[in-house]
């Protein structure tokens, strides 16, 4: 049970409503995540400002690669639920890459060290090694690229620590397990 309150649909404030109407449409339903982020509109507004921004960076794959490595990391089940739901509609992104990316890795070598490194970034807490560096930037990346992968990343803990402090009920259809990269 999800242990901070969501507003009733009622109660939602103002300057929450609007966003709710837009994640609403987006998905066919609110999810928990957003229903209880409206109980703080600027908290929800920074959220979803951050994720729209941070859609313009990297490739929708890509970004969700790096969401579900990093869920995986921090074992959130509301966001690997949540990535897999919304990865698996994604062309070109089946459920064996979407296993992959959980475990650190993708069927595209280029995706697999975006995974890797991403997991690196979370692991070490931002401590990577020159040779995390060099093997993002040796799958193609630069160093503006690099900037946005961690970037996303530390999007996804935002959403990952809310999730797991809250145990956010879930209310998509749930991940199976992955194990993570040995």
């Amino acid at each position: 049970m999800s242990r901070l309150n969501a507003p009733s649909p009622d109660d939602v404030p103002d300057g929450a409503k609007g966003i709710l109407d837009n994640v609403g449409a987006q998905f066919g339903f609110v999810p928990n995540m957003f229903a209880t982020l409206a109980s703080n509109p600027a908290v929800l507004d920074v959220v979803m400002t951050l994720q729209g921004t941070l859609s313009r960076v990297l490739d929708a794959k890509t970004r969700h690669t790096i969401a579900l490595a990093v869920s995986q990391a921090n074992g959130c089940d509301y966001c690997l639920a949540m990535h897999t739901h919304v990865s698996s509609g994604l062309p070109g992104m089946s459920s064996d890459d979407i296993d992959l990316a959980r475990a650190g890795s993708s069927i595209d070598p280029k995706r697999a060290a975006v995974a890797r490194f991403a997991q690196q970034v979370v692991e070490s807490r931002g401590q990577v090694s020159d040779a995390d560096l060099a093997a993002v930037r040796g799958a193609g990346y630069t160093d503006p690229q690099i900037l946005a992968i961690v970037t996303v990343a530390v999007q996804v803990l935002l959403t990952n620590f809310i999730n797991n402090v809250n145990q956010t009920d879930n209310d998509i259809p749930t991940a199976s397990s992955v194990g993570t990269r040995g």
